[in-house]
């Protein structure tokens, strides 16, 4: 439910921010399961400008093929109800940054909070956007190689049963996916209340031999994370609870296949 605010002072209109009780859904969905999802078979078709007002398309000679002027480079895989998205909107605002979330509600309500937020303050949230999609079935249709700067995973559905572990959103197959998409030295962030899964994300991304985990004392520097604590309501519901918080980040590395094969042929 979308309602609208008067603004006596200036005589206009703005859409309020929307209510979550209106959009209710399941905590958990199963990302091996055939949703109802449009999505783009390959990322030279992706419309990124129906997304975001600051991209500037520019098209080929021949008109068919869209080259932008700013590209998405950081996504929060999951991003629940939008929390880190308008957090990390103010403090890089020359980022294009989106948010990707299979539950359709739980889209729906953060699709509508960028609006009403844009609507509030028209000069600001401009860089945020929120697609209702499975990353599992097709991060890659969206994103060119090294094209991604930062990826978020706060949070994730930790599938308990063993059985279904393969759902969880950090696992062998996946990271070959994410390794494609992010450029070297970009940062995979990775937090969860749960111990179990906090372990198995580190020793995926542990083991990958494109990753390279960033110690803990190397972390103060960055901004980001603080605001990984208590940004999002998963988060804040885990304060609430006087749960803990595991947190690990790492570093998309260079491959050292083409590395030493280049010095190989050099010599």
């Amino acid at each position: 439910m979308i309602e609208f605010l008067y603004n006596h002072t200036m005589a206009t209109f703005t859409m309020a921010l929307p209510q979550k009780k209106f959009y209710r859904q399941r905590a958990h969905s199963n990302p091996i399961a055939d949703h109802c999802i449009e999505y783009p078979i390959k990322p030279d078709i992706m419309d990124w400008t129906v997304l975001y007002s600051n991209i500037i398309p520019i098209f080929d000679t021949n008109r068919s093929i869209k080259i932008l002027n700013k590209f998405v480079e950081f996504v929060d895989i999951g991003c629940g109800y939008g929390g880190l998205l308008v957090t990390l909107s103010l403090m890089f605002p020359n980022n294009l940054i989106v948010g990707m979330e299979i539950r359709v509600k739980v889209s729906d309500y953060v699709i509508d909070r960028i609006a009403a937020l844009r609507s509030q303050f028209p000069d600001q949230y401009q860089n945020i956007a929120c697609i209702r999609t499975n990353t599992m079935k097709y991060l890659p249709n969206y994103f060119y190689k090294g094209q991604l700067k930062k990826m978020f995973f706060l949070y994730p559905d930790p599938h308990f049963k063993k059985a279904k572990h393969k759902w969880r959103i950090i696992n062998k197959s996946l990271l070959a996916e994410y390794a494609y998409v992010l450029a070297e030295n970009a940062i995979v962030y990775t937090m969860t209340d749960v111990k179990d899964l906090h372990e198995w994300m580190v020793q995926h991304l542990t083991v990958h031999p494109l990753f390279l985990r960033i110690p803990i004392e190397q972390l103060t520097s960055d901004p980001i994370i603080e605001k990984l604590y208590e940004s999002t309501e998963e988060g804040q519901k885990v304060t609430r609870n006087n749960g803990d918080k595991f947190l690990a980040v790492f570093r998309r590395i260079s491959d050292p296949y083409l590395n030493s094969k280049e010095e190989f042929l050099i010599t």
